[in-house]
């Protein structure tokens, strides 16, 4: 797809990976409907944007019905790329019912119900793409992660069914799956260190693996260094291995870092 003079929604505009997938957009010629919870930020990121027509639309998608209203507010678009995601760091028993499911709504459900909303009308003009941000989380397990894990798992699974159905028609839908970030993402929010030797991403190559994703097409983006890809991939394949590593020192090390550091906000 051909960014310049098209309408995109983007959730969780105000993040870290978000305000970079923002300013790649908006520099290949999109106009932006930005979400999030924090209006403020919104507003003061439309602004700073190149290009013209950027607005806000405050979202809290943890709340029942907050992805169809949003999906109505923004009207018609073009293209949506569905990036807000809660950490949901932490042992299953740190829960709430009422926890796991604001992060399954979140991670899960309204990117599910955003695409619902928006792609008929994508069909009947024969164009538009759906790019959901998901993790290299979705193919490989990581301790204290199990909830964040099946949201990912979920989210990938939905996004290749969801392409199947609709590149046919005309509508593209791509994942892209970041590994380890610095400067934005969990290990940023929380103060913890990435496992040592695997590498970490920006949040701009993120948003440069979006724009690949979108005008080439692409089913998947995996976007981190050479080695967690391998991990990743290797997970999938042989689940065995990747649970018995995973719950080696180093990963359930950097998991607690992870789960503590998120304890007021994960969920």
């Amino acid at each position: 797809m051909e960014l310049a003079g098209r309408k995109a929604l983007l959730t969780g505009a105000t993040g870290g990976l978000g305000i970079a997938i923002a300013k790649a957009l908006a520099g290949r010629g999109a106009s932006l409907t930005l979400s999030s919870r924090k209006g403020e930020a919104l507003e003061t990121l439309a602004a700073e944007l190149p290009g013209d027509g950027h607005r806000a639309l405050v979202a809290d998608l943890a709340e029942p019905g907050a992805a169809e209203k949003l999906a109505a507010d923004a009207g018609e678009v073009d293209l949506l790329v569905a990036n807000a995601g809660l950490p949901a760091a932490g042992r299953m028993e740190d829960f709430s019912p009422e926890q796991v499911q604001r992060a399954l709504r979140v991670n899960l459900e309204s990117p599910m119900l955003l695409a619902q909303a928006l792609y008929p009308a994508m069909l009947e003009r024969g164009s538009g793409h759906l790019v959901f941000v998901a993790s290299l989380a979705g193919k490989a397990p990581s301790p204290r992660s199990a909830i964040y894990n099946a949201t990912k798992f979920g989210l990938r699974g939905f996004a290749l069914g969801l392409r199947s159905d609709l590149a046919p028609q005309g509508v593209g839908v791509s994942i892209v799956s970041p590994g380890f970030i610095r400067e934005a993402g969990m290990f940023a929010e929380s103060g913890a260190k990435s496992p040592p030797g695997l590498g970490t991403s920006t949040p701009e190559q993120v948003a440069r693996g979006t724009l690949r994703a979108i005008e080439a097409d692409k089913v998947e983006v995996a976007v981190a260094p050479g080695r967690q890809r391998f991990l990743a991939h290797f997970g999938l394949a042989n689940p065995g291995i990747a649970v018995r590593t995973a719950s080696g020192s180093a990963g359930q090390k950097a998991a607690a870092a992870i789960a503590d550091g998120h304890s007021d906000d994960k969920r």
